[in-house]
């Protein structure tokens, strides 16, 4: 029972946590500090998880201790075989219940819980790259319909035989940056391209950049020193669309703390026909891109740490192949392999991304020594 006392002792540590914060987010001067009161909020309920575990798990401790003191005692056959049962069914669920709060004990990455902003843009290989961008397009859109989550997309531009050079989209729903963010990275296509006489296989990319969007507050921006400029979009929508100049560019100087470098910013949205509307969603880009320079330094100090990448650190490392004459997708970030191509590209990427969050997990509970 040494490792249940060790983890109880975690536990008991928590729980004037809990209380403290509890108390703290009924404060005014908390309440009042948006910033301070929505960091807390979010404490408070994945505490709140950790207590009830903890709950179960000491109930399951006296369960054990009750019945077997009890047995001890007991004649009757049918209460022995109660007794019996009732602690059969505690020591099963004890080591369960372990495993769970190991978890919930491990800190969770403060971004998990954001929308995001995605960037599919074609690699090497030309319109085969556009291509594929495209097919990538069309499988984290079916993904995020079976999720239900929302998507907007906010600029692309179309490959010369389709597909995307890039394209720029938002993805608004639950956890969403805790499940996406393991898609950013290289991804490598083996395939005969459509453009192909020959028959050849070929190898294109497509680079995937999953961006926590940034919160009002996460990030400074001298609003009065944006250059806007407004034009006439061009894409879907019929024949106004080009008649109003309702597409709209931000241009931002902004200093990079970790070169101390001004650098200049450029957002486009032509996302809806409302010029305002898209105003707000540039503004909401422009805010998310320098979150993201800032945020790459914490990202890239924790990957200087950790002996295996699964989900953080280089963007331009290659993390999965997908080779259409074999039917087979490869993560080799955790050297997952399927041979069902077909349904993968059509959104079922779930259980690729339920193997990285496990490798994930197991790699930071041993950050914890937990």
């Amino acid at each position: 029972m040494a490792g249940s006392n060790s983890l109880l002792d975690k536990l008991e540590g928590l729980v004037a946590r809990y209380e403290e914060v509890a108390t703290l987010i009924t404060d005014p001067n908390v309440i009042g500090d948006q910033k301070r009161y929505v960091k807390l909020t979010k404490e408070y309920k994945d505490l709140g998880r950790i207590m009830e575990a903890r709950k179960e798990y000491m109930g399951c401790i006296q369960n054990v201790a009750d019945a077997k003191e009890m047995m001890a005692v007991e004649d009757d056959p049918e209460t022995r075989e109660m007794l019996r049962e009732e602690l059969t069914t505690s020591e099963k669920r004890m080591p369960e219940l372990e495993e769970e709060i190991k978890l919930l004990l491990i800190p969770a990455d403060p971004e998990d819980e954001k929308n995001v902003i995605m960037e599919i843009r074609g690699g090497t290989g030309g319109d085969e790259a556009a291509l594929f961008a495209g097919d990538l397009f069309r499988m984290y859109s079916k993904y995020i319909e079976m999720k239900g989550w929302k998507m907007a997309v906010s600029s692309y531009s179309e490959g010369a035989v389709g597909g995307y050079k890039e394209i720029i989209f938002s993805v608004t729903g639950e956890g969403v940056y805790g499940i996406l963010k393991y898609e950013s990275g290289v991804h490598r296509v083996q395939r005969v391209p459509a453009t192909e006489t020959q028959g050849r296989v070929h190898t294109s990319a497509a680079t995937v950049a999953v961006l926590p969007e940034a919160e009002e507050f996460d990030v400074e921006i001298n609003e009065g020193a944006i250059k806007w400029d407004t034009f006439r979009s061009s894409g879907a929508g019929g024949q106004n669309v080009n008649k109003v100049e309702s597409g709209v560019r931000a241009r931002y100087m902004w200093r990079n703390p970790n070169t101390g470098l001004e650098e200049e910013i450029l957002v486009e949205c032509t996302e809806t026909r409302d010029q305002p509307k898209n105003k707000e969603r540039a503004l909401a880009r422009l805010r998310t891109f320098i979150y993201d320079k800032e945020h790459q330094k914490y990202l890239d100090d924790i990957a200087s740490k950790r002996k295996t990448m699964v989900s953080t650190g280089d963007r331009s490392a290659k993390i999965r192949t997908y080779n259409y004459p074999q039917g087979r997708i490869t993560d080799h970030r955790i050297g997952y392999t399927i041979y069902n191509l077909a349904a993968f590209m059509d959104g079922n990427i779930q259980d690729c991304i339920d193997h990285l969050i496990v490798a994930e997990n197991a790699e930071r509970m041993k950050e914890s020594e937990l």
